[in-house]
């Protein structure tokens, strides 16, 4: 019998579900009204929908993205956090790096830290730089810090020593010996380590991990454990997985035990299916949802790992899927900017959400949303929206943008389409130029990378960005609208660390290196195991912080790949190699910054390990006879292309046949989105269900 790995994302506006079987066959995807209000009963309702599709099949696991932690942040929504840090340093927070957060707004203020200055308490205990003990708390002190914390009443306690990085197991022992003193106060109270949690140098971002895990720890974990009990009254007794910002998983118990690692998971899944859908490939990938629209960029198949994240205003230094928001999504609000002497046409950032949604959804919104551009330029059709479940109104569309034109005081035959066009080719503007700084930054170049574009709305847009952008290559997935779903059925389990070293590149620093690199590779086949998956099948990523001495900024360069089974043939010391780290570096340097000084030595700032799990195949069909048969459209549809007005050909996914060519103009309707084909592109369908298009001439 087929067995399937379930995969859930929580969007703004919906909540999409796949089924991968085991066997290649086709996928199978539902998508719900997200429920803000309380996310897990669109799961639940959701779940129980795709359960009846799948009858008596088994259920491998379930993996779901949730971005319960990242509201939590934003909206300073979580659990009451105590900080306690080395005397003199109570201000840590407030302080932060010293920085304006607009250099050109004197009246700019700064996010307020998530621990009230009263919740901060100050201890004795102290290390010097190289984690020596220069003091230590003693009992009386831990005592009556530990009777001021039941009076405060957190929901945890956040332990974070100047220094602790460089001797994590003290900070450890002592959080735990407040711990204890806390339970004899009759407290019963969690107090986490931040250097045991991520041991990275840097005080203040290092203090805010910590304290952005201990600030959601209890809503991730109240969540988590509501959504198990959802899954098992619905019979579910596959292990449960939840999707983590590095691009991987991990195992339910892990995420609520560190909810940190799952703050940014949503985002990271589509990246994570595009690298595994097509492997070794130059990809961006184009992820428009509901309420905005996310983009990365993937280089010969490895996706880039940020460090420099921000989450509500507050830095993140944790490796994340390098996602940025470059623009509006399908319910962002079109309307009038009345504010100036010349009134002009904006888009977003605020979004209709899924209730009540653009004024086409007929739930009584009356502001204009970006659907409702493409409904009143054709692009979708009101009766096929979601594959016919969801009935769309052109009139209230119509009505929403004339109204928008009208509050310009522009007048034109038909105000409606003007503002859809207007609309429409603004958010492309917006889009193509963050997207082109973006590249700019990294020495890329738009027309080298074929466009992936996914999310309910991505594949309607994409070829208005990639004709702006000079792309001559899209790929639409088959499961584009649940996309993010599919990349979190995928993913694999995923653990990073770090050990900080701040020195020069010599023998005694490659010796720590290597030292601190055969620990993390122990550490790491413990974590796979514990997490229910096979040390042996997993792959181990090594990359180092570098600089030349004196340089502002560290340089992250990848060093390898290798098989965490290759443990005890020693090839981390190979790959943790002076001769090659200096040879790395110099090359990433002289590609980004354009030189290279060769004789210079080299500062060495953190070691990084990424321990893999196994990788779950990502099954196609096989291939068929090509057809040159052009599909037969079942109608055909007036789309406004640039302000002309053209016969579109609408044709049926489940009618292409594998390999025929179509030009366009055409519309493909899909189950769940609409792919535009205008005029100068072609469409194919591929062996694996996926469509190509390309701009004609370019195959």
């Amino acid at each position: 019998m087929v067995a399937y790995r379930i995969g859930i994302d929580v969007g703004g506006t919906f909540t999409d579900f796949v089924a991968v079987p085991d066997d290649g066959s086709p996928i199978l995807r539902h998508k719900v009204s997200s429920t803000p209000d309380e996310p897990a009963r669109a799961v639940g309702l959701g779940m129980a929908d795709l359960l009846e599709q799948l009858g008596e099949a088994p259920i491998l696991t379930v993996t779901h993205g949730t971005t319960i932690g990242l509201n939590a942040i934003i909206q300073r929504r979580g659990g009451k956090v105590v900080l306690a840090v080395t005397e003199g340093f109570a201000d840590l927070l407030e302080i932060g790096r010293s920085r304006m957060p607009d250099s050109f707004n004197l009246h700019a203020v700064g996010q307020q830290p998530l621990v009230h200055r009263d919740n901060v308490l100050q201890l004795r205990a102290r290390l010097d730089p190289e984690g020596g003990i220069v003091r230590d708390s003693d009992d009386a002190e831990l005592a009556a810090t530990a009777r001021r914390i039941c009076e405060l009443a957190p929901e945890t306690v956040v332990v974070n020593l100047v220094n602790g990085y460089a001797n994590p197991d003290f900070e450890q022992e002592l959080a735990g010996r407040l711990a204890r003193a806390i339970t004899k106060h009759g407290g019963a109270i969690e107090v986490i380590s931040a250097a045991a949690l991520w041991p990275e140098i840097r005080e203040y971002e290092r203090c805010l991990v910590a304290v952005m895990g201990a600030h959601i720890h209890g809503t991730v974990k109240r969540y988590l454990e509501d959504l198990q009990r959802r899954l098992t009254g619905l019979g579910v007794t596959a292990p449960l997985f939840i999707s983590a910002s590095n691009g991987g998983s991990l195992s339910v118990e892990a995420a609520i035990a560190r909810p940190i690692d799952t703050i940014l998971s949503g985002p990271a899944s589509g990246v994570t299916a595009a690298r595994m859908h097509y492997p070794g490939q130059n990809l961006i990938t184009f992820d428009m949802g509901g309420t905005s629209s996310d983009i990365s960029i993937i280089v010969d198949g490895h996706s880039r790992l940020s460090t420099t994240t921000e989450v509500g205003g507050l830095a993140l230094m944790l490796p994340v899927i390098d996602v940025s928001a470059i623009g509006a999504g399908g319910g962002s609000v079109i309307w009038p900017d009345l504010s100036t002497d010349q009134p002009v046409l904006e888009v977003g950032p605020e979004s209709v959400g899924a209730s009540p949604g653009p004024a086409c959804y007929g739930l009584g919104g009356d502001r204009p949303a970006i659907t409702d551009a493409y409904l009143a330029t054709g692009m979708i059709d009101p009766g096929r929206f979601l594959g016919g479940t969801m009935q769309l109104y052109p009139d209230l569309a119509t009505e929403a943008l004339a109204d928008a034109t009208g509050q310009l005081g522009i007048v034109v035959a038909d105000p409606a389409t003007w503002a859809a066009g207007t609309a429409l080719r603004l958010t492309t503007a917006q889009m193509a130029t963050e997207l082109q700084k973006l590249l700019a930054e990294r020495a890329l170049d738009a027309p080298d990378f074929t466009l992936v574009p996914f999310g309910g709305a991505g594949p309607t847009h994409a070829t208005l960005l990639a004709d702006e952008l000079g792309i001559s290559r899209l790929i639409v997935p088959d499961a584009a609208a649940t996309y993010c779903a599919l990349g979190a059925a995928l993913a694999p389990l995923r653990r990073d660390y770090v050990h900080s070293v701040r020195a020069l590149l010599d023998d005694a620093t490659v010796a720590e290196l290597q030292r601190a690199g055969a620990e993390i590779l122990e550490l790491g086949a413990a974590w796979l195991a514990a997490n229910g998956d096979d040390p042996a099948s997993g792959t181990v990523q090594v990359s180092l912080d570098m600089r030349y001495p004196g340089q502002a900024y560290e340089l992250s360069v990848a060093l390898g790949e290798i098989g965490l089974s290759d443990l005890a043939s020693g090839r981390v010391t190979r790959v943790l190699d002076a001769d090659l780290i200096r040879r790395t570096f110099n090359d990433e340097h002289e590609l980004r910054y354009g030189f290279v000084h060769t004789d210079s030595v080299l500062e060495v700032g953190t070691l990084r390990i990424a321990i893999i799990g196994a990788t779950v195949a990502m099954a196609g069909e096989e291939p068929r006879p090509r057809s040159e048969a052009r599909p037969a459209p079942r109608t055909y549809r007036r789309v406004n292309e640039r302000g002309q007005w053209v016969e579109a050909a609408v044709l049926d996914y489940g009618d292409l046949a594998i390999g025929a060519v179509t030009s366009g103009p055409a519309i493909v309707e899909h189950s769940d989105t609409t792919i535009v084909v205008p005029t100068g592109w072609t469409l194919q369908r591929l062996p694996n269900r996926d469509l190509e298009l390309a701009k004609e001439g370019s195959r």
